[in-house]
């Protein structure tokens, strides 16, 4: 596998590849009802995540109510991936 950008470099910048790199490197997988779709499980939640044509969208599911945001392509992968790992 080609190595990612910094992590410092927008999503936008990112190759579709590099992208689907990044989310196996947080342990997501690919769901088998739509290529665009990324499921990520951690202890407390989890996070179905879709790369839309504008933006990585979010959709926290965990004891609390269901919570949803996006992320514009334009912020850097550090800043994704931190916002990511807070979760819900």
């Amino acid at each position: 596998m080609a190595s990612l950008p910094s992590a410092d470099t927008p999503l936008n910048q990112h190759s579709l590849q590099a992208l689907e790199q990044w989310l196996q490197s947080l342990g997501a997988t690919r769901s088998n009802q739509d290529p665009c779709d990324w499921v990520w499980e951690q202890p407390a939640w989890s996070a179905l995540l879709r790369l839309d044509q504008q933006d990585l969208g979010v959709i926290w599911t965990s004891e609390q109510p269901t919570r949803s945001c996006s992320y514009p392509y334009g912020l850097t992968r550090e800043d994704v991936e931190s916002a990511l790992r807070l979760g819900p």
